[in-house]
């Protein structure tokens, strides 16, 4: 059910054992490497990514090893040398991981997670800390376009029966919550995470009765303090809301209760809603709040709100849980640097004719620039790991657009995105709540600037590296990598 159920090492990649072998084999199996997590574009086109799913990688990491079942199977590829085999009884991952916290804004190019660690266990983690990152993150960014679509309104994610599999659906609602959903239809993930799962009924409930009232009349009485009616089974207008409204007066006013709501599931949403709102408030439930659910996405909440739709909560589905519209999260894991023997670090890159697959090298740590007077995110200010900001002097940043325009920054505050996660294999990071994490995400995109958040033609954030960075890319594109 979760990854401290079950053994994920084997969920991996078959090349990164076949490297693991070689490496082994060669001799660099002690070699301290250092690899990057980014990703190359924003889903949708957006101006920004969230950063998710680094608690499924700590469990992961905290629970690596090789079972003897999974030796046996690995033996009988007759492809490992015993001593590959023997290393592996005994594996568990002894380096370091620096991230960013979940929740995080996060840009191309820049490294999200940061792996230092001997080659093989580096090599071996990639497949799950890409899955695990790239999921969530996915999840966790359409999440946050339909919640700040929504303008303050209630979003629950109900998309589990249309997720990609159990943890699809699982997963999917954490990273949902994260964006900033207020609950989930999917029950376990309450469970195990804590995401609120609420729910009522479906249409099924309604058909059992021998009559529209009778179902409504009769779900009242059994949850008065949790009435919300499904009002779209035969026709909203004209009998739904009507039975919806009767059940109300004959069970609920009598016990004084005045919170209830009505969903829709079909129908056009912006004028069924106004025609409910009408029809509740004259009948005197003014509190009755109306929810609406049927295929949405950022882009049909907002079109239902700017043409008036009278709508409380909005229920996702699979257009959330699928990212349908974009539905790969593009991150890669690149190895950038090597570590010799005397603790000299040498950067490697990655060369392409698509210049978008050419990696930055290093080992590096990201700054995130504030304005002390805005408190708005200016831009993302990529360093050697042994670089440090002088917040005393102006900082020159490059257009993203247009490399020859430059901008002068002055009297910001410059915070490092990536911590520690863990050292020597040891867990140094405290994780927080996931409410805590919701929150954190929310304050972090409340900095970026409503032009970085708009959903068409964002303003281009400023991704920029340090002068001395930007020299050793040079100098190893010049000298083609070697």
């Amino acid at each position: 059910m979760t990854i401290q159920d079950k053994n994920m090492t084997m969920l991996c990649d078959f090349y990164e054992l076949t490297m693991g072998n070689g490496y082994l084999r060669c001799g660099y199996k002690d070699r301290i490497t250092y690899f990057d997590v980014f990703f190359r574009t924003i889903p949708d086109k957006g101006g920004f990514a969230i950063a998710a799913g680094l608690e499924q990688v700590i469990d992961y990491i905290e629970n690596l090893h090789f079972s003897k079942e999974d030796i046996a199977y690995l033996r009988g590829r007759k492809l490992f040398d015993e001593e590959f085999l023997t290393y592996l009884e005994s594996f568990q991952f002894t380096g370091d991981i620096y991230a960013v916290p979940e929740g995080t804004p996060i840009f191309p190019q820049e490294p999200i997670l940061t792996v230092r660690a001997p080659a093989i266990q580096a090599q071996l983690i990639e497949t799950f800390l890409l899955l695990a990152l790239n999921h969530q993150s996915l999840i966790a960014t359409k999440a946050n376009r339909i919640v700040r679509a929504a303008e303050g309104r209630t979003v629950l994610e109900f998309g589990s029966r249309r997720a990609q599999g159990a943890d699809g659906a699982i997963n999917g609602a954490r990273a949902a919550y994260i964006g900033g959903c207020a609950g989930t239809a999917c029950t376990i993930s309450d469970q195990l995470y804590g995401v609120r799962a609420s729910g009522t009924m479906a249409h099924a409930w309604v058909q059992m009765f021998e009559s529209q009232f009778e179902a409504f009349k009769a779900y009242c009485e059994i949850y008065p303090h949790n009435a919300v009616l499904l009002v779209d089974t035969y026709d909203t207008l004209k009998s739904g809301i009507p039975d919806a409204i009767r059940a109300f007066d004959t069970v609920l006013k009598p016990l004084g209760i005045q919170k209830c709501g009505i969903r829709l599931d079909s129908g056009d949403m912006a004028f069924l809603t106004k025609q409910a709102r009408k029809m509740l408030d004259e009948a005197g439930w003014t509190q009755c709040q109306i929810s609406v659910s049927n295929s949405l996405d950022e882009y049909l909440i907002q079109d239902l709100l700017w043409q008036g739709a009278k709508i409380d909560m909005f229920g996702v589905g699979e257009r959330m849980i699928t990212a349908r519209s974009e539905p790969v999260f593009g991150g890669v894991y690149k190895l950038v640097a090597i570590e010799e023997a005397d603790g000299t670090i040498t950067p490697k890159i990655k060369i392409s004719e698509n210049v978008t697959k050419i990696t930055t090298p290093h080992f590096k740590k990201v700054y995130r620039l504030y304005g002390n007077e805005s408190g708005k995110a200016i831009a993302d200010y990529i360093c050697v790991h042994d670089e440090t900001i002088d917040m005393s002097k102006p900082l020159r940043l490059f257009d993203p657009e247009a490399i020859w325009k430059t901008k002068d920054v002055t009297n910001f505050t410059a915070r490092e995105l990536m911590v520690p996660i863990f050292r020597n294999g040891k867990l140094v990071y405290q994780k927080p709540s996931l409410p805590e994490i919701q929150r954190y995400c929310l304050e972090q995109v409340d900095t970026l600037w409503d032009e970085v958040k708009r959903f068409d033609n964002p303003h281009q954030y400023y991704v920029d590296l340090s002068q001395k960075l930007w020299d050793i890319k040079y100098d190893l594109l010049k000298n083609h990598g070697r």
